[in-house]
């Protein structure tokens, strides 16, 4: 993983925390409600990458975000661009 990756990581588990402390939720609480252990919740706090996507979800859910999973990529700005240049897919091979 690159490191400006970790960074996105590690800056969106800092804001995961933050949601928590800011509604008053222990990380106990979040945990039993995600139905994950404090350790896991602990490293999707801290962005690891093995925490499943899945698991970032049902954290949002609990803390009441899951809006901003709808909100990523939305706006792909440069595949709008890729396509008004005309630029071909790429086509498969035969018989895949």
């Amino acid at each position: 993983m690159f490191p400006a990756e970790k960074k996105l990581l590690a800056d969106f588990g800092e804001r995961l925390r933050l949601a928590r402390l800011r509604r008053g939720y222990t990380a106990e609480l979040v945990a039993e409600r995600v139905g994950i252990s404090r350790m896991t919740l602990g490293r999707a706090e801290q962005g690891s990458p093995a925490v499943s996507l899945g698991v970032y979800l049902r954290i949002l859910v609990v803390l009441n975000l899951e809006g901003d999973m709808d909100a990523l990529a939305a706006d792909d700005r440069l595949g709008r661009r890729l396509q008004d240049l005309g630029v071909p897919a790429r086509k498969r091979a035969k018989g895949k």
